[in-house]
């Protein structure tokens, strides 16, 4: 590796300081507040990196990476959803009865798992990040332990976790075993003479059922409501937004490297799953009383949605993906944002019962909820709608027929559960006001600034979406 290839790649050196930067500063006994103000200033060290390296793209780091506009263009997203999350976390933690301290390591660490899997193309780093995402989860979605449901979820995504990344081994050495390569463009090579191979087939079969997994589709679902209920809410976040975007963006570099697309077989088994985790995913939100586990199910049909995008394989469906994921994850960090500023230290704000009444009591907050509901429910003037019309129209561009019908049906009964929690949010009684009251005032304004903000380019975005969208162009032509 030389000075040119090693430059790329300088953000996610960085990435990886963070945590040895905290270990440090644990070590030291610092305060809670100098590791969370340290860890914000290191991600944002990684923002300025990636501007600073942008002239270099796209660069081939062989045989593992390669940093593109597309990597740069993801990782700028997973960089500004820990920047959240880091400021949830913070108010979150502070009450709670475990140390805090210890959970930025995790933090950083699985954000650099996410980070890995943009720039993977080869089986060897694809696993390397996904092993660093998935194990750093396994601490912190069961971080606070002596909660209810919390060693359970841990437990649960555990096992299930590790059954995946069984699937994933077997299949990587199954299409190894016939294309004679683990990185992605050599197995495009051999693709013509193995494409027919039955254990070929297999191994990519295996991989989808790993991906499906870490992505919540059906039938790879049962673990993502318990999980995201018994988890903390900042890692609750994290879950739905970093570790999904990170699994999107190596499956999409895999499926353009060896034109995955092209083959109707695959295209039928997407399908299958993407029609399937829309009707699931919304049928079962429909009855939940728990705002997170509503959230989870929503999340199953809402990458359902995003798998329409993925089914082209063409420019307009990658630039409609990136959008999507844009205004997805803005979205949820709005949602989870306000749950974690209502938790206080006994209680989570997840049960609907706490939301009633909630636009009387708490205006601005109930207002960024309903501003995060309204875009998830794709309607006009959010960021959700522009993102479900360029999803509908890379689908039209290839006649994806079925899937766009199952879209726009399931999006209608979607419209029924996020309009029951907003009907909440207007009712005449609820339950006493929960919220951390003793947090340092500055992170709790800092937290309502944020909220604001989020919630504002929510609208902004769905308004004016011209400069994301170019923004989105110019990375993926760094490619």
């Amino acid at each position: 590796m030389n000075e040119l290839q090693l430059i790329p790649l300088l953000p996610f050196i960085i990435l990886a300081m963070a945590s040895v930067v905290t270990i440090l500063l644990i070590a030291f006994r610092l305060s809670h507040t100098v590791i969370q103000v340290t860890g914000f200033l290191m991600m944002c060290l990684v923002v300025f990196a990636t501007w600073y390296v942008r002239d270099t793209l796209p660069e081939e780091v062989p045989p593992l990476f390669i940093v593109d506009g597309q990597a740069a263009l993801f990782t700028g997203v997973i960089i500004f959803c820990v920047l959240v999350i880091g400021l949830f976390s913070y108010i979150y933690f502070e009450e709670r009865e475990e140390n805090p301290k210890e959970y930025y390591i995790l933090l950083f660490l699985a954000t650099l798992g996410a980070a890995i899997l943009t720039i993977s193309q080869h089986f060897i780093s694809l696993f390397i990040g996904l092993e660093l995402l998935s194990v750093s989860l396994y601490a912190l979605i069961a971080y606070l332990r002596n909660r209810n449901n919390a060693v359970e979820a841990g437990m649960k995504y555990l096992v299930l976790a590790a059954l995946s990344s069984a699937f994933l081994l077997f299949g990587m050495a199954l299409i190894y075993m016939e294309a004679g390569s683990m990185k992605f463009s050599g197995i495009a090579e051999k693709l013509p003479q193995v494409s027919s191979s039955p254990l070929f087939l297999m191994g990519l079969g295996t991989i989808v059922v790993a991906i499906g997994f870490k992505l919540a589709l059906v039938p790879f679902h049962l673990w993502a409501a318990d999980v995201y209920q018994g988890s903390p809410t900042p890692v609750t976040a994290f879950i739905a937004t970093i570790s999904k975007i990170g699994t999107f963006a190596v499956l999409l570099r895999f499926a353009q490297t060896i034109h995955l697309q092209q083959y109707p077989l695959i295209i039928a088994i997407f399908s299958v799953i993407a029609i399937s985790s829309m009707i699931v995913g919304n049928i079962l939100a429909l009855r939940q009383q728990n705002l997170k586990r509503l959230l989870a199910y929503s999340s199953i049909a809402h990458f359902g949605y995003l798998l329409v995008a993925f089914l082209p394989g063409n420019e307009a469906g990658t630039e409609a993906a990136a959008f999507y994921l844009i205004a997805y994850s803005i979205t949820l960090l709005s949602a989870f944002g306000v749950i974690t500023l209502l938790s206080s230290r006994e209680h989570e704000a997840e049960t609907l019962d706490i939301y009633t009444g909630l636009i009387w009591r708490r205006p601005v907050v109930a207002t960024i909820l309903a501003i995060s509901l309204f875009s998830l429910a794709g309607i006009p003037l959010t960021a959700g709608f522009l993102a479900k019309f360029f999803v509908l129209s890379a689908g039209v561009q290839q006649a994806v027929w079925l899937p766009l019908a199952v879209l726009i049906l399931t999006s209608v009964i979607g419209l029924y559960y996020y309009l029951r929690v907003i009907n909440t949010l207007f009712g005449t009684s609820g339950t006493a006001d929960v919220m951390q009251k003793t947090v340092h005032p500055f992170f709790h304004v800092s937290t309502y600034i944020t909220l604001v903000v989020l919630a504002g380019m929510l609208f902004w975005i769905g308004v004016f979406p011209g400069l994301v969208l170019q923004g989105i162009r110019l990375f993926l032509l760094l490619h």
